[in-house]
């Protein structure tokens, strides 16, 4: 039975000569044996675009189910590799597999390399966070070797050629392939790219310019931060190669939570309970902010649960001069048992708001 090339690279029969292509590239890349796919799968895909890439072919295959009258395409489906309908001498599918041409190289790196970044967490305290502070993080990060001063070698050392790529700082490699021989290369694991090698690696970081040291930042921590802000410091991460420039450590801030306070953004939240005389007559209290103890003054008539707003006496915006509020959710307190003076008052109450009063039986106010 003849093999449905159409179903093999997933496309229909009146797919264009682009699509074809497309679907080519996509199903070579994911397949090819050098990148740990099917030969077998690979070979199958090649022998399908063989067939529709090339017009005549196709239309022979269409016509008769094979490449012409007698079927078979020769070769094990590698014949006619040089008709490949638009990919010049394999060059641009090669581009696609190994990032150009037949010759893959990577270029080592042999100057100066920037330090990595590196992330810490700061817990600091609630007011802290509003109003800024300075605060020390301990970290540990890779900084540049006291010993070789970075170079690698131990002291007194020559450096000399590397022998595992000549001084190169690349390792070359044939691989056979349908293609032909492909010829990569990499960077020398030896001497990272460089070239050449210490004589004798330094005892202390092994030969590697860096060694692991525990250290102490100071933080600026500015006013409004909150829990999840993070704070860049700009050449505080770990040392660079070759004299490269440090990384950045990014600081996430983690705040504690209050007894007194509930933040909300940069509102700060707290309740005061009050007595009826003060919820009907109306009051003027102190309570304490972030920013101090303050005057609250409470409207005549308020409605426990209502809400009362200080301006500007919340948390500080960070890099603005704007500050947020703070917010007292009133909570209007009832007594569970009364005096019987209370009780006499309450009733003259009832009685000027001409309200009969059925007292409970159970036990409560007036027991």
């Amino acid at each position: 039975m003849a093999k449905d090339y159409y179903q093999i690279l997933g496309i229909s029969k009146d797919a264009s000569v682009d699509d074809i292509k497309k679907a080519y590239r996509k199903l070579a890349m994911q397949h090819h044996p050098d990148q740990g796919g099917d030969a077998e799968k690979f070979k199958e895909i090649n022998e399908a675009y063989q067939v529709l890439g090339d017009a005549q072919k196709r239309q022979q295959y269409d016509q008769f189910g094979s490449a012409g009258p007698g079927g078979g395409f020769g070769g094990g489906g590698f014949e006619g590799f040089s008709n490949m309908g638009g990919f010049s001498d394999l060059g641009d599918i090669f581009e696609s597999f190994f990032g150009g041409g037949f010759s893959q190289q990577s270029q080592p790196q042999t100057g100066p390399v920037r330090g990595e970044d590196e992330e810490a967490v700061l817990t600091v305290d609630f007011m802290t966070a509003v109003f800024g502070g300075e605060e020390q993080v301990e970290i540990v990060l890779l900084d540049q070797c006291a010993t070789c001063k970075g170079d690698g070698a131990a002291p007194g050392a020559k450096i000399v050629t590397c022998s595992t790529c000549s001084g190169t700082g690349q390792v070359r490699r044939n691989q056979r392939s349908i293609f032909g021989n492909v010829t990569t290369a990499s960077v020398c694991h030896e001497c990272h790219g460089k070239g050449k090698i210490p004589e004798k690696y330094c005892p202390d970081c092994a030969g590697h310019g860096r060694v692991k040291k525990s250290t102490k930042l100071k933080v600026k921590i500015p006013a409004g931060i909150d829990t999840g802000t993070t704070l860049k410091l700009q050449g505080k991460g770990h040392a660079g190669l070759r004299g490269g420039p440090h990384g950045d450590l990014y600081v996430r801030m983690n705040v504690r939570a209050s007894r007194k306070f509930e933040r909300h953004g940069y509102d700060i939240h707290t309740s005061l309970d009050i007595q009826i005389p003060q919820a009907v007559l109306g009051d003027e209290v102190e309570i304490e902010t972030v920013h101090g103890v303050k005057k609250l003054v409470i409207p005549a008539g308020i409605e426990s649960g209502k809400k009362i707003r200080l301006a500007r006496s919340g948390v500080p915006k960070i890099g603005s001069s704007e500050v947020g509020d703070h917010i007292v959710t009133v909570r209007v307190l009832i007594p569970k048992k009364l005096s019987r003076k209370e009780q006499e008052l309450f009733m003259e109450l009832a009685s000027e708001a001409k309200i009969t009063l059925t007292p409970s039986k159970k036990k409560g106010l007036f027991s």
